[in-house]
């Protein structure tokens, strides 16, 4: 798999060598054969809310209803009137009728938005960086996201961390593999051929060096 970065964010001037300003080429070969680009859940272009978002309901004419609120770990949100509505696994959309329905209980043709205020997604469409990483975290994917993203995301590695023996757990076909990602060449040599393309799911352990 040959990986095109395309232009980079603007924090990678911070995790990049000077010398690499302005390429945006293309990569290496990326993962080994055998790891194809393919993605093992529900690929719909709509945003799906999952626990730890924050969306924002508004109910039109009805500012004293229109609440921004957290989605709890059960995936359920509590809003004035309604209680204990399932959030987690529906579009924006699909949740503003679901309060529209519940609203009109109270009100005549309640007209509801939700909009997403801070996003953390599904657990199965996070990415998860675990081991000697700045600040290691679970991320929302993202369309287009490359391992170099993810670095930068994170802080990029300790001074501890074994970046070279870093590994990379993906679900393909069902079975899950496990792939070699060399870091420090790509965080700290600026290694552009090193990077690779992230999916939903991927799982990135970085490792702490044997003194």
């Amino acid at each position: 798999m040959k990986v095109c970065l395309g232009v980079p964010r603007t924090l990678v001037w911070m995790v990049l060598p000077l010398g690499l300003v302005g390429v945006a080429g293309c990569g290496g070969p990326g993962l080994p054969e055998g790891a194809p680009k393919q993605l093992d859940v529900d690929e719909t272009p709509h945003y799906r809310i999952g626990p730890g978002d924050s969306v924002n309901i508004f109910v039109w004419r009805n500012p004293e209803l229109s609440v921004t609120v957290p989605v709890r770990p059960d995936g359920r949100i509590t809003t004035p009137l309604v209680e204990d509505v399932v959030a987690s696994g529906r579009t924006p959309t699909q949740l503003a009728r679901v309060m529209e329905n519940e609203l009109s209980t109270y009100i005549k043709q309640p007209e509801v938005t939700v909009m997403v205020d801070q996003f953390q997604g599904l657990p199965p469409r996070q990415i998860r960086v675990v081991g000697e990483a700045t600040e290691p975290m679970a991320l929302p994917y993202q369309d287009d996201l490359s391992l170099l993203d993810v670095m930068i995301e994170v802080g990029g590695l300790t001074e501890f961390a074994a970046g070279n023996r870093a590994k990379l757990v993906r679900t393909v076909d069902g079975e899950r593999k496990q792939y070699n990602v060399r870091l420090d060449d790509l965080v700290r040599d600026g290694d552009i051929s090193q990077n690779v393309d992230m999916l939903p799911g991927d799982v990135l352990f970085i490792p702490e060096a044997l003194f």
